[in-house]
């Protein structure tokens, strides 16, 4: 029926890195282990009535192993819609509004690269930055100044991968994470359809550790907030965005494996974009990450540590080219040039 959409899509990536794996055995070869193959519907048997969701099988090195899994599947009522105005919530597993590609980061199609700016939108956490379970407002303002969309959601996060549990303590823990109430907002401003795009995200995101039989780590709770600042603009020819980002980490009472600890990291990427031919698009970008901005280059965690310093920073330098062969149908191809490790995958690295 008119009312019910199936749309799929499936990736697939080819990865060859000079040092250390990123998805797969890639510094040994040609990795193949970046697949991604979805199938998701939207069914609206009443105008204000919604109904959306997607499964997805993705394999990526060892943190994704091809299962199949819901990324999201909600409910969406729209309380007030007109002309000007659209005003509504959704129940269940909704995408987390930050930024200005987390919310589209499942599709290929969509993304500003084959891999999206790392130090903004980590693909070592995929599942939990990607989406949680719980409520979202949303709200939209059309007007001849421009248009305003704002989101907020009260979620439960995802917690259950075993990317997450490595990155917060470098290695498999025998305990379990468990989610806490956590939040997201974002506020987007458009500009003569689009030419300009401003936004600003907050997130706070809160889980606690439940120890197993024999564990280092006691009954601790981290908290991660972050502020986000966007822009770009959309010429003819060329488009221009940066994103910048604060991120505050928080470890409590995780015992003398982890003591208590606060810092806060900063990011942020630069990305320019020049269409060649409608269908030949090239791509600069200079992306960085520092996971502690009062100690940049890592040497204070590595003497507290005795882990590497090099896992607390990365800074890449991408020239990649995208060619749409036909509407359904993209090439995409990028070097990348990597000084640090903060955001390589450490289930692929242990």
């Amino acid at each position: 029926p008119p009312s019910l959409r199936i749309n799929g899509f499936l990736s697939q990536g080819l990865i060859h890195t000079s040092r250390n794996d990123f998805f797969g055995d890639s510094e040994d070869g040609l990795s193949t282990d970046f697949r991604e193959l979805g199938l998701n519907l939207s069914w609206q048997p009443l105008p204000r009535l919604r109904f959306a969701g997607q499964l997805l099988s993705r394999e990526a090195g060892n943190g994704d192993d091809g299962d199949l899994r819901m990324d999201y599947g909600f409910v969406d009522y729209a309380v007030i819609a007109d002309a000007q105005n659209l005003w509504g919530l959704r129940l269940g597993r909704t995408l987390n509004p930050y930024g200005l590609y987390n919310d589209s980061r499942d599709v290929a199609f969509l993304r500003p690269g084959i891999f999206l700016p790392q130090s903004i939108y980590f693909d070592t956490t995929r599942a939990l930055s990607l989406s949680g379970d719980g409520l979202q407002l949303y709200g939209e303002r059309r007007d001849d100044w421009g248009d305003l969309t704002f989101q907020f959601s009260a979620i439960l996060p995802r917690v259950g991968d075993p990317e997450t549990e490595q990155e917060l303590f470098f290695g498999d823990a025998p305990g379990e994470l468990r989610t806490e109430p956590s939040f997201l907002s974002r506020l987007i401003y458009e500009h003569d359809g689009g030419r300009i795009r401003l936004a600003t995200s907050a997130l706070t995101v809160n889980v606690d550790n439940a120890p197993g039989p024999v564990d280092i780590f006691q009954v601790g709770r981290f908290r991660f907030s972050a502020l986000y600042l966007s822009a770009q603009y959309n010429a003819e020819r060329w488009s221009l965005t940066g994103e910048y980002a604060l991120r505050n980490f928080r470890f409590r009472d995780f015992g003398a494996a982890l003591p208590d600890n606060t810092f806060t990291g900063e990011s942020f990427y630069v990305q320019g974009d020049y269409r060649f031919a409608p269908r030949l698009t090239g791509m600069l970008r200079y992306d960085v990450l520092r996971a502690d901005r009062d100690d940049r280059n890592g040497r204070d965690f590595a003497a507290a540590t005795g882990l590497p310093a090099h896992r607390r920073f990365a800074r890449d330098f991408t020239v990649g080219l995208r060619w749409d062969v036909t509407p359904s149908f993209m090439l995409r191809a990028e070097y990348h040039d990597i000084d640090g490790t903060g955001w390589l995958p450490f289930v692929d690295n242990p």
